[in-house]
């Protein structure tokens, strides 16, 4: 029986892991075998401890759950070792602070078992808090056609073992879904209609690090890896700019005020880790 392995990365998660976790224990069956992988990585938290609770519950589900507690820390080198580990025909790949709607995975495993390497994402649902910034920043943001096209996969991608063959070990970068994502053309991206909770970082401060973050892992992939900016989305199509700036007035001029912020060229990013929340 062809497996299906997921695969949650989880750096000082233990605030954020067990609502992961419950998500998964909700899903719909899967058609395949399945196991969860977490990669505890550097944590000085209880994070492991936390989804080594959760063994029983999904082996009463029929799933399995392997836990590696790892010192070291970083995304690639715990993205490493999950896939080192990882024994499915399916790699669904979840940050921890995400949490799926039911139908999500059986979706990605279906739309995944084929012999053609393919990548499969969700349709992101972006929760925000209490920060006005953040609502007004959010708001506009699901307007703007990388949200509205194609398969964003920011929170859950997924790809068949013949799309991952498509690179050796994941590099050190800053934006390793960007990166996978990137690996495959527009026409290889599948989008299931199932949805998936991703919670955006709260306040002004945080917003503008995350996007000049963000800004930063796509200059570094194509400086670094030029011949995948072939695959990126096309510019251009749903509503124009001005049609969406004139709709919503105050979120546009949130969101010009963030990016803008966000390339000034006095900011650094130290941590090339930084929580999108």
């Amino acid at each position: 029986m062809k497996m299906l392995s997921i695969l949650i990365p989880a750096h000082n998660e233990a605030a954020y892991l067990p609502d992961c976790l419950e998500a998964l224990l909700a899903s719909d069956p899967v058609d395949l075998s399945v196991e969860v992988i977490v990669i505890a990585n550097g944590c000085t938290d209880n994070t492991a401890t936390i989804a080594q609770a959760y063994k029983d519950r999904l082996m009463s589900k029929g799933w399995t759950l392997e836990v590696l507690d790892i010192a070291q820390g970083g995304k690639a080198n715990a993205l490493n070792a999950g896939d080192t580990a990882a024994q499915g025909d399916v790699l669904i790949y979840l940050d921890a602070d995400v949490q799926v709607s039911p139908p999500l995975i059986a979706q990605l495993a279906q739309v995944l078992d084929t012999s053609v390497p393919r990548y499969a994402s969700g349709q992101p649902n972006v929760t925000v808090g209490t920060s006005i910034v953040t609502r007004l920043y959010a708001r506009f943001w699901r307007t703007v056609p990388f949200m509205t096209l194609g398969v964003p996969g920011f929170g859950v991608f997924a790809m068949n073992r013949a799309g991952r063959a498509r690179w050796a070990a994941w590099p050190d970068i800053i934006s390793d879904d960007t990166f996978a994502r990137l690996n495959f053309t527009p026409e290889e991206r599948m989008s299931v209609p199932a949805r998936y909770d991703w919670p955006m970082i709260e306040g002004f401060a945080a917003l503008v690090q995350v996007r000049h973050r963000q800004d930063a892992g796509v200059a570094e992939i194509a400086e670094r890896y030029p011949a995948l900016m072939i695959n990126a989305d096309a510019k251009g199509g749903g509503a124009p700019l001005w049609l969406r700036a004139f709709r919503d007035p105050l979120a546009f001029a949130v969101f010009m005020i963030v990016r803008g912020v966000a390339r000034t060229p006095i900011l650094r990013s130290e941590n090339r880790w930084a929580r999108g929340r």
